[in-house]
């Protein structure tokens, strides 16, 4: 019996293990300075959740709103992975995909109280920001050997992840759009984005949506229109609290794991999952 439950044991912890991850903090110098008399170097900064068993492919995370997380440290990883995300950590290190937490650059740090007054569609939409990020492929392809990097952005988040899309071409292997902002709102967020030329985009587009998405900056209707047949439509969920919050169908809670698993999914087989959550 003992040894039984010792040969159980062993085997539940060889699996916990090649579900582990180890987390590595990039920080990579732009070249830019900041301040007019201290003049500090500017950092591009990153959080690699690495499986422990190779892998070659890498998703990128660009977070909601404010969309700055102020990463120092890989101890700033959990705070800035949206629920969904951050519950199915283990899905994502299980189907061998490195989770890759993006910041902004410290240049772009500036916040009024909880709002950036930074990072906002001016630098999002432009070949800095493309650089940046190009900085952070490039360590993950030569420093850590990963061959295939997607993006992904989830609302706030998506401004970055279609421009990043445009702007970088065949540099990724494709990119997902979850929840994305669209709607009006009086700070002009995501203005950059009316009339986007999705067309112009090289690499594979997934977007994924809750057909019931009560946020008035992130309507449902319009994701429809564009996205066409690469649209994974949510039904169904919980809606608690902020219809803009990370608790309520616009974050998927109650169908948290079937939109991870779908994304996932698409990552490895390209294939779009029309309806998931009846």
């Amino acid at each position: 019996m003992r040894k039984a439950w010792l040969a159980a044991a062993a085997a539940q912890f060889c699996i916990s293990l090649a579900h582990a991850q180890s987390d590595v903090l990039i920080e990579i110098d732009t070249g830019r300075k900041e301040g007019i008399f201290t003049k500090s170097p500017v950092f591009q900064r990153a959080i690699l959740a690495k499986p422990a068993k190779p892998t070659d492919t890498a998703l990128l995370f660009f977070r909601g709103y404010p969309g700055i997380a102020k990463i120092q440290s890989v101890a700033d990883k959990q705070a800035n992975l949206q629920p969904f995300m951050r519950m199915n950590q283990r899905v994502f290190a299980e189907e061998g995909i490195a989770l890759v937490i993006m910041d902004c650059p410290t240049d772009q740090w500036s916040m009024a109280g909880d709002n950036p007054t930074a990072c906002l569609d001016r630098y999002r939409s432009s070949k800095e920001h493309a650089d940046d990020v190009r900085s952070v492929i490039a360590k993950l392809k030569g420093e850590h050997g990963f061959s295939k990097v997607y993006v992904m952005g989830h609302s706030f988040g998506t401004i970055s992840s279609r421009w990043l899309a445009k702007n970088l071409g065949n540099d990724i292997s494709g990119s997902i759009h979850s929840g994305a902002m669209n709607g009006h709102n009086p700070w002009g967020h995501a203005n950059s984005l009316s009339g986007f030329p999705y067309s112009t985009i090289a690499a594979p587009v997934l977007h994924v949506h809750n057909e019931n998405d009560a946020c008035a900056q992130t309507p449902y209707a319009i994701v429809k229109e564009y996205a066409g047949e690469n649209l994974v439509t949510v039904r169904g969920g919980v809606p608690a609290g902020d219809p803009c919050g990370a608790r309520h169908l616009h974050g998927y809670q109650g169908r948290e794991e079937l939109v991870v698993r779908s994304i996932i999914s698409w990552i490895k087989t390209k294939k779009v999952d029309r309806l998931i959550g009846e």
